[in-house]
């Protein structure tokens, strides 16, 4: 299975990014796909979790601001991201699994991209 990311950039405070990451491989068929983000330093925290059939969290602090969307059938996930802050500034990873639950941890991912840099200046 892999996961290929791509979309990250450089942008300016209040601007908008659009990330996208596609699956393939064999026959996983990554009901669950999830946006993760690692700034410097600091721990990988989750963004987003996407299901089947429009099943979709947020992160408290991306809610209202970026908003996530999966085609299903292109095993691909979308992550828009408006008002991007500094504090957004970070890389961002795609992680998928099988199954129904919208899981918010590093540990339930089993498969992860190689993962896009975001920054945004002040």
């Amino acid at each position: 299975v892999q996961l290929q990311a791509s979309g990250g950039g450089v942008v300016q405070t209040g601007d908008s990014l659009r990330l996208s990451c596609t699956a393939s491989g064999g026959a996983f068929s990554a009901d669950i796909m999830a946006w993760f983000r690692q700034a410097p330093g600091k721990e990988r925290e989750f963004v987003s979790a996407l299901g089947r059939r429009g099943m979709r969290t947020y992160a408290d602090s991306v809610r209202g601001r970026f908003t996530a969307n999966k085609d299903d059938a292109a095993k691909t996930v979308y992550l828009q991201m408006n008002s991007l802050q500094p504090e957004d500034t970070a890389k961002y990873y795609c992680a998928a699994r099988d199954g129904s639950v919208l899981y918010r941890v590093v540990e339930r991912y089993p498969y992860w991209g190689q993962g896009t840099l975001v920054t945004v200046s002040s």
